[in-house]
């Protein structure tokens, strides 16, 4: 199988060069047939490197351990779905899996615009092609995930415990997804930079959809990074700023601005300079990450460390920026508005949002990237996790808050007179959400202003909703639940883009309550002894031991009581994994989850007779509304990029 693979790959690399080659060629000198070739080597393309994939696939779940790759990542012991995520496990596996995204959609591209073909769309797959062939040179004599050992080891290391989450199997393989999209969009916009025309019709729709999905993706692939690192980490937290976090978060930021952009540029004619920026910063931040996570530049607990992949992804990067913004600059002087707007209107608050998440975009690069820049000119200077909840969170919460203001602000000109009409009840709830707050004991500020500003965010939304279905059922003799789909089905952009901001309030709220209100506390227990925390009282009841063919398993079982006097609410189980081919502890916390907060135990360490133990127990408020809002926002996402069912070309025009 590993010659296999490998073959694969260079005939894959040899496919690809030619169809980058013969797409310019045909460009240049309207060859319509070398055209036709070139489309034919990117499907081939696909194919080969959907070989290689299946014959890695086929080594880890064979177990052939002759192959560097299965060795390092596999086990007999593993069960066949970490076997299949160990595709993505190791850095040579992920740059497979990594191209092979690349060369799927690629053929997608090309696959869809048999009928449609122009310039723009096949620069686009110009710039694909020339993704891939970096991919391709990496795994072929940087990161060769078929390299064969002269021995046949009897057994492998394993994939690393931590990994072995369900975390694993969607988070890495979302945010791939979510990387590799984002250079359909954006090859499509060097192609109408490069030719000059517009991207109008079936490729305006194209590019709106790429859009979606690859935020779609990064979006899941982040909240299900949060919940892994929650879940399996055993710090209590979710979001660390870690430098590959970030990695994968700012790509995110700026296709969400993108969108933003794209929908102003079809409906309105406006900000037409911001899409193709947007889209320019978007994909080679994702580059970025993706070089980040295969280097030392920074530190980092999820990096591959040193692959000596430095050179070409920074001269794939420095290429695709300089070339890609020095087409934006030649082109300006054509992306002038259709129409004219005052700063106060949805247009303006549109470019304020967009320039609040370029903000918090560039200042999350500056502050990751303060550690390797601090030690150019003096001694290295990292920033604290706390710095960059205030400083980003300030951004974060004024463009949720310009989520609510822009649902009900007219377009071009919007009146103070009808604007504060529409806020006016949203207000209201606001305020009395403010006076209950104070009324039940919550008197910290932060508590006082955040909540009651995610009240009138939602509310506004809702609101806005409402109205929409009060006009349906007056004008069309609709029901209330009929018009509420109505409302869906005849704009699912709008209404889909609704839920993703209720998603996005939901997501807050939960943050802002673990962030604010979490409370921690440790204690050595003997067995039968019990400590406080928060309106809980934890009883540490037996302490077991038990040996497994690939590990040792440390369990504490923990009695929960909200009065000692009562039945007890809960028994949690937490647990330390000792594996026989890793030197780290693996910590399994237990987690008693309601609406209202989790009870989150850890157990800590124990004395050598089990009687003895240490543990570290924290009360998170409200986590649970994160996942309700990020399962809320994948709801309004795939609203969003359900077809409408209209013409073709009835999506406006996206480009210069």
């Amino acid at each position: 199988m590993a010659d296999i693979g490998y073959v694969s790959l260079l005939l894959a690399f040899a496919t690809s060069l030619f169809s980058l080659v013969a797409f310019i060629l045909g460009i240049r000198f309207g060859y319509d047939e070398l055209r036709k070739s070139a489309r034919n080597a990117i499907i081939a393309s696909f194919a080969l490197v959907s070989f290689a994939v299946i014959a890695l696939m086929t080594a880890l779940i064979t177990h052939d351990f002759q192959i560097n790759y299965v060795y390092s990542y596999t086990s007999t012991d593993m069960s066949p779905l970490y076997l299949i995520s160990a595709l993505w496990g190791g850095n040579a596996g992920s740059l497979l899996f990594w191209a092979w995204l690349l060369s799927v959609f690629g053929a997608i591209l090309v696959l869809r615009n048999l009928k449609n073909q122009s310039d723009s769309s096949s620069y686009a797959s110009v710039v694909l092609s020339a993704t891939l062939i970096l991919f391709l040179l990496l795994l072929i004599f940087v990161a060769n995930p078929f390299e064969k050992s002269t021995l046949v080891p009897s057994e492998g290391r394993g994939l690393n415990p931590l990994l072995e989450n369900f975390g694993m199997v969607i988070h890495p393989p979302a945010l791939l997804m979510g990387y590799a999209a984002l250079a359909v969009p954006f090859g499509l916009t060097v192609g109408a930079l490069i030719s000059g025309k517009k991207l109008g019709g079936y490729l305006a729709g194209q590019v709106r959809k790429w859009a979606i999905f690859a935020w779609l993706t990064l979006g899941v692939g982040n909240i299900i990074g949060m919940w892994w690192a929650y879940e399996e980490l055993g710090w209590g937290g979710y979001w660390g700023w870690d430098p590959v976090e970030n990695a994968g978060l700012m790509p995110w930021l700026a296709v969400t601005a993108y969108v933003h952009s794209l929908m102003m540029q079809n409906k309105r004619g406006v900000l037409k300079a911001w899409s193709p920026l947007m889209i320019i910063i978007a994909f080679n931040l994702a580059m970025f990450g993706t070089y980040l996570t295969r280097s030392d530049l920074l530190n980092s607990v999820h990096t591959f460390g040193d692959t000596g992949m430095e050179p070409y992804f920074l001269s794939f990067i420095t290429i695709s920026l300089l070339g890609s913004v020095g087409l934006l600059i030649y082109r300006l002087r054509d992306m002038v508005a259709d129409h004219s707007y005052e700063f106060f209107s949805r247009e303006g608050a549109f470019l304020l949002t967009n320039i609040l998440l370029l903000l918090a975009t560039g200042v999350i690069f500056v502050m990751t990237m303060t550690p390797w820049l601090s030690e150019l000119v003096m001694d290295r200077k990292e920033w604290k996790s706390s710095q960059f909840d205030v400083i980003v969170g300030i951004i974060f919460l004024l463009i949720v808050l310009l989520m609510g203001i822009c649902a009900v602000m007219g377009w071009r000109q919007a009146k103070v007179k009808n604007l504060g009409k529409k806020l006016l009840p949203s207000a209201i709830v606001a305020g009395l959400l403010c006076i209950l707050l104070a009324i039940v004991g919550v008197h910290e500020w932060y508590a006082l202003v955040f909540f009651p500003l995610l009240a009138l965010v939602a509310m506004t939304i809702l609101m806005e909703w409402g109205r929409g279905i009060r006009a349906r059922c007056r004008t069309k003799g609709e029901n209330p639940f009929e018009a509420f789909f109505g409302l869906i089905q005849a704009n699912r952009s709008r209404y889909g883009g609704m839920i993703v901001h209720l998603g996005i309030v939901l997501l807050t709220m939960g943050i802002i309550g673990s962030s604010f209100y979490d409370i921690e506390e440790e204690a050595m227990l003997h067995i039968n002894e019990s400590m406080e925390v928060g309106d809980y009282t934890l009883v540490f009841e037996d302490f077991s031991s038990e040996d497994t063919p690939s590990r040792t398993i440390v369990t504490a079982r923990v009695a929960v009581y909200r009065d000692t006097a009562q039945p007890r609410i809960a028994e949690l189980t937490p647990e330390k994994y000792f594996h026989k081919s890793f030197s780290q502890p693996i910590t399994e916390v237990a987690i008693r989850t309601t609406p209202a907060e989790d009870l989150y135990v850890i157990l800590e360490g124990w004395d050598d007779s089990g009687a003895d133990a240490f543990f570290r127990v924290k009360v998170n408020p409200m986590v649970m509304w994160m996942w309700i809002g990020g399962f809320v926002l994948l709801i309004g996402g795939v609203v969003s990029l359900w077809p409408n069912g209209r013409a073709k070309g009835d999506s406006g025009g996206i480009g210069i």
